[in-house]
């Protein structure tokens, strides 16, 4: 444009006006005709310093066609070219129903019109953000921690200010922004064990032996990960349970590990049952090398609690077997069974006596996200590690340090779950009446969902012993099942993304937590608050009879 308007102005004294020069300049330019000229010609200097600048344009409209007509690079990372573990890795609990889930909400909030006003996540165990309140004394702990400017303010109890006072002292610089060792600050360690030592009647526990994690699920990929090796038939099989968590068969997966099934005992509330063990355990063993038995209790997502007797006999067959355990147990205070109480295995092993309790590789899991704590978000957790190889504790640390440290803040959440009030502490009162006000409105919500599944035609389910969910069975009859396939589905993913789309309910499909085969289930949280809770379970009892009579 510079080029045009220079020569513009030699073309304008030639001509009527500068804007007639330009109009000039650029038709000779575009190699067009030129406009009916005025009264004189432009200078010939003029014509040739036009020619260049019609070379010049020449070439850059060459040099555009060139850029293109070049290929596409194309991307380095691609569905074919990517780890093939990772995708083979599936998580249920935020599977596809989930994300039609989230599309709904988006359609709803643009005011498109549908049979419901909002979407009941029921698919996960997210207490706050189904409403349930946090833990004060929790709370002002991690508060004091984050800002201990708070320290002085009246408006904090002294024993919280204790507590945050011990957390800082053993963090650098006194801040909860320091990276912590990475086994975990070390007076959280020592508290954790107290805390083992007092629930497990005065077994001892070694702070040595405990590893803060980010989540107790990121304790169990960390085991699971240094556990497995081998090739071929000698590849590392990790059995568990089915129904089970999706975190188990995602981390296996991600290892190229073999998943080694043993199914619970339906019609017997969800037991374990050894002779299970047995036959799943010898006939891995013509494709594998079974050396991890993985036991949640309380279950997820059956909900079912272990006896002490059944207890016993896992660790018994684990002993036989040589197999490393592997105990999932942060739904530990989630119990609403009169008839039931948790037992940790740890504790069991002990009270066996030492050819066991020195024998038997252990690790245990626990986690501030259930319980009556519901601290998801803070992501705090620990392992106890017991009978482990001295050399192998030291790969542990080693692996663990590559990822520096979990975050310090779930550390401190994770203290206060262990090191709560006690009898004496001003808010010892307060804490007793929040966590027994959330656990017997869980206890109170696991029978109504029990009781008013079971009123339903065509669903059955069994005690809601422990833990947050009901996984009830439901009959699906054979139309449905039909139409299911003919839409490349699972039947009871089928129906729950039908529930969802018409009572805008997300639950889990059986399918993504494994289920004996032509049986049919769902996974729902008994979070919501009783009210919505019972709109809940009336829509399920409306929309499965509905169902059923659309597919008959």
């Amino acid at each position: 444009m510079h080029r045009l308007s220079g020569l513009a102005k030699e073309a304008g004294c030639q001509r009527e006006s500068k804007e007639a020069a330009l109009r000039f300049v650029a038709s000779l330019v575009a190699g067009q005709p030129p406009p009916p000229p005025g009264p004189a010609r432009p200078h010939p200097r003029l014509l040739g310093r036009v020619g260049l600048a019609r070379r010049w344009s020449s070439a850059a409209k060459a040099s555009a066609v060139k850029v293109e007509e070049k290929p596409a690079r194309e991307k380095i990372l691609t569905l074919e070219s990517m780890n093939p573990q990772v995708k083979a890795v599936e998580y249920a609990v935020r599977g596809p129903i989930v994300l039609k889930a989230g599309e709904i909400e988006k359609e709803l909030r643009k005011g498109i019109k549908k049979p419901f006003t909002e979407v009941i996540k029921a698919n996960i165990g997210d207490a706050h953000a189904m409403g349930q309140r946090p833990i004060t004394f929790l709370r002002q702990v991690v508060a004091l921690c984050t800002y201990p400017d708070l320290l002085d303010s009246p408006s904090f109890p002294e024993d919280s200010k204790e507590r945050a006072r011990r957390i800082l002292q053993d963090c650098g610089g006194n801040s909860l922004g320091s990276y912590s060792a990475s086994q975990g600050v070390n007076c959280i360690r020592e508290d954790v064990a107290a805390y083992i030592e007092r629930r497990d009647g005065g077994v001892p526990a070694d702070p040595d032996n405990i590893y803060l994690t980010t989540g107790a699920s990121d304790g169990i990929a960390t085991i699971l990960k240094i556990l497995v090796s081998g090739g071929g038939r000698s590849r590392t099989g990790v059995m568990i349970p089915i129904p089970q968590y999706p975190l188990y068969s995602a981390a296996i997966s991600e290892l190229d590990a073999i998943q080694v099934n043993y199914y619970l005992d339906e019609e017997n509330c969800w037991a374990l049952d050894v002779d299970e063990l047995r036959r799943s355990l010898n006939e891995a063993k013509a494709y594998c090398n079974p050396k991890v038995l993985c036991i949640i209790n309380p279950g997820n997502p059956t909900g079912q609690v272990q006896s002490r007797k059944c207890i016993e006999d896992v660790i018994h067959f684990a002993w036989e077997e040589k197999l490393f355990l592997l105990a999932d147990e942060v739904y530990q205070d989630n119990v609403y069974s009169e008839s039931c109480e948790f037992n940790s295995f740890k504790k069991i092993l002990y009270e066996m006596g030492p050819d066991y309790s020195s024998n038997v590789e252990l690790a245990s899991f626990h986690s501030t996200s259930k319980g009556y704590m519901g601290e998801c978000g803070y992501r705090g957790g620990y392992m106890e590690v017991i009978n482990l190889h001295p050399d192998i504790k030291g790969q542990l640390v080693k692996l663990l340090s590559v990822r520096l440290c979990p975050p310090v803040s779930g550390q401190a959440a994770m203290d206060i779950v262990v090191n709560p009030p006690v009898p004496g502490e001003e808010s010892y009162a307060q804490f007793v009446k929040e966590k027994e006000s959330v656990l017997n409105n869980l206890a109170k919500k696991a029978k109504l969902t029990e009781d008013m599944f079971n009123q339903v035609p065509g669903i059955h389910c069994n005690p809601l012993q422990g833990a947050l969910y009901a996984f009830p069975r439901i009959f699906i009859p054979s139309k449905a099942i039909e139409t299911a396939k003919a839409h490349k589905m699972a039947p009871d993913m089928f129906y729950c993304m039908k529930l969802l789309e018409e009572t805008g309910i997300c639950v889990v499909p059986g399918s993504g937590f494994g289920q004996r085969e032509g049986t049919y289930h769902f996974r729902m949280t008994i979070l919501p608050p009783v009210e919505k809770l019972k709109i809940l379970l009336e829509k399920v009892k409306d929309f499965h009879i509905k169902f059923l009579k659309e597919y008959s």
